[in-house]
């Protein structure tokens, strides 16, 4: 039987969660809404999955590769609200003393990493099961490499990316480079929508198939086309998950340890969790 890898996005999760639950606080007036939900969706995934193979990757602080590349990657971006980032360290506290291994990589995105951490998990013939909600994410998906959304309760195989976006998992850097994207100030072909990307790949295959025909595409779009050809190789560069990083990481470090009771009593009170102090009491009662 094959052994399954799940590796949680924990950006993705973070801001899913920051703004799904309502403000909460403890007593000393520290916020504590995102931990909680991070922590709801991680226990919902450790109850589905039932495996050994767990790990949660965050973005690092700071700038990585892509504003090398194009200084304005994410300049549109808002700062991290004030009451989400002394939810943080609390937070990767609270995972690690669940037994789940963190991984925070600077220079890169928390997208890299897991790109190189599913291919680590192929190589060890793990079935691979990323939990994310972001779409840069369908490029990675493969025969041995599915998607889960737990915000939408919704996965995403081969076939499934082809439903959803209408374009194969190998076609999916082609049409985020097309269409550009809002959220990470890439540049894309104006007026290029989701049909519009789908339609070029259709035709011509991919993005070298499209800047190759560009004099052939009509209308105002096919102008648009032909007067983004030179910055379409930077958009595909930026929307690519890089899976050349060096990660001192191996499939044994991607193992969930049994938790640390004893912290996670101290966080859960410190936190004020009353429901999730009352199970991890009842069991330490059980043990004894």
């Amino acid at each position: 039987m094959m052994k399954k890898l799940v590796l949680i996005d924990g950006s993705s999760f973070l801001f899913r969660a920051y703004h799904a639950v309502p403000a909460l606080n403890n007593a000393q007036g520290l916020p504590t809404n995102a931990i909680f939900g991070v922590v709801s969706m991680l226990r919902g995934l450790i109850q589905t999955h039932q495996t050994d193979y767990f790990t949660v990757v965050f973005d690092a602080k700071g700038r990585n590769f892509r504003h090398e590349l194009y200084p304005d990657y994410k300049a549109n971006r808002d700062a991290m609200p004030e009451d989400l980032q002394p939810q943080l360290e609390p937070l990767f506290a609270l995972i690690r003393a669940m037994g789940l291994p963190v991984i925070i990589e600077s220079g890169v995105e928390a997208d890299d990493v897991l790109g190189v951490l599913a291919n680590i998990g192929v190589q060890a013939n793990c079935q691979v099961v990323i939990a994310t909600g972001d779409k840069d994410m369908a490029q990675l998906v493969t025969e041995q490499v599915s998607l889960e959304n737990t915000m939408s309760n919704t996965y995403l195989d081969v076939q499934g990316v082809i439903d959803k976006f209408g374009v194969k998992p190998t076609q999916i850097i082609d049409y985020l480079a097309l269409m550009g994207d809002k959220s990470d100030n890439i540049p894309g072909v104006p007026k290029c929508g989701p049909k519009t990307a789908v339609k070029w790949l259709t035709l011509f295959g991919s993005l070298k198939g499209v800047i190759e025909h560009a004099d052939e595409v009509k209308g105002k779009v096919g102008e648009n086309l032909r007067a983004s050809l030179e910055q379409l190789p930077l958009s595909y560069d930026l929307a690519t998950i890089k899976l050349d990083v060096e990660l001192d990481v191996g499939i044994a470090d991607l193992v969930m340890e049994p938790a640390d009771k004893t912290a996670l009593l101290a966080l859960y009170k410190e936190l004020e969790f009353k429901s999730w102090i009352a199970e991890v009491s009842s069991a330490d009662s059980d043990d004894a």
